[in-house]
């Protein structure tokens, strides 16, 4: 079999795949919206904020924002990273107490389990570190697990907030934390932000940023073809990313250099019978997908991006952006075996 991976990248002069769909802190293109979400995160972190909340639509870039944030995390932090959790009371205390390294013995009952996480928020603090949990696809939480982080946040030293909590997750997580059982849980949200679509000239700005990124010196997807993919992604990362993918393996299986808005309306003719794209190719492509009216953005052509000023929004001011786990049965010894949840101490040099 031939290295497609290779020839795909000799072909269009990429040193990797500039859209690939895995969560990349590398790729960051700092747009507006992610700027903010990610200076809120900071925030959050820096305030000792108890909790922090951080929402936005699937694909909007939310988990790669967070693994930005574990690499920035200061080195005095230990963190849990929970993904996807979900359980009733005692449940997802396991689940922390495994994000954080604990060792979980079967058989202890909720009380012995929270002493034993009580126990180790007050050794890290003893020994000069703060604790945070982050929850990714936290909408997936019950009003009683959110309940129950709540009562997580009470732990504290004097003025000091031991434990601090992150949410990332769908627009379902502001309608849940809005419910009236979880008003005292909403008043302990100090730092909050909902990520939107990214406009076209977000957009057009994001596609160039990427590819000049992976390598690119020269135009390869074409500036209509890029309003087209902005159009048909609604502005979402990551349906733009599979999108510019698509065009760019069409566009090596038939030799051209690069992929313009006919190849692009080809794609999307090939895939409006399912997938993500149905909803907005179908009733006819022709008609949703025929070429976009001009755009406000700026056609900006190809041209090599001036470098930026600061790489780091935390020396910078700015944040950047690029695109952007399930339940287990309860047991005295803890969740087992679920492939869709990941937990675990982040390693900064893994």
């Amino acid at each position: 079999m031939r290295d497609l991976s290779r020839l795909y990248n000799e072909h269009f002069g990429l040193s990797e795949r500039p859209f690939s769909l895995l969560p990349d802190p590398d790729f960051l293109y700092w747009a507006p919206p992610h700027r903010k979400a990610y200076t809120m995160l900071e925030y959050g972190i820096a305030a000792h904020s108890p909790i922090t909340m951080i929402t936005g639509e699937i694909g909007s870039g939310k988990t790669t924002l967070v693994r930005k944030l574990l690499d920035d995390m200061p080195q005095d932090f230990s963190v849990g990273l929970i993904s996807n959790a979900q359980g009733d009371r005692g449940e997802l205390l396991h689940w922390v107490l495994m994000s954080l390294d604990r060792p979980v013995e079967p058989g202890l009952g909720y009380v012995q389990l929270f002493r034993q996480f009580q126990d180790f928020l007050i050794e890290e603090y003893a020994a000069g570190r703060r604790t945070a949990l982050i929850f990714d696809e936290a909408q997936n939480l019950s009003p009683l697990a959110l309940e129950e982080l709540r009562m997580f946040s009470n732990i504290n030293a004097d003025k000091d907030q031991l434990l601090q909590l992150i949410l990332v997750g769908q627009p379902e997580l502001r309608e849940l934390v809005r419910q009236p059982i979880l008003q005292q849980f909403a008043q302990r949200i100090a730092a909050e932000f909902h990520l939107r679509a990214l406009t076209a000239e977000e957009a057009d700005e994001y596609i160039l940023h990427r590819l000049r990124h992976a390598g690119a010196t020269r135009e390869i997807i074409d500036p209509e073809a890029r309003r087209m993919i902005h159009l048909a992604g609604r502005g979402i990362p990551r349906l733009i990313n599979q999108l510019c993918d698509y065009a760019l393996v069409y566009a090596f299986s038939e030799d051209r250099p690069v992929a313009d808005a006919a190849l692009v309306r080809e794609v999307l003719e090939d895939r409006r019978q399912s997938g993500v794209f149905a909803a907005v190719t179908g009733g006819g492509a022709e008609a949703a997908l025929g070429l976009p009216e001009p755009s406000s953005a700026p056609d900006r052509g190809w041209a090599p991006a001036a470098p930026q000023a600061h790489s780091n929004p935390q020396s910078s001011g700015q944040a950047t952006w690029s695109q952007d786990g399930s339940s287990s049965s309860p047991s005295d010894a803890g969740p087992q075996g679920d492939s869709n949840m990941f937990h675990g101490v982040w390693d900064r040099n893994g």
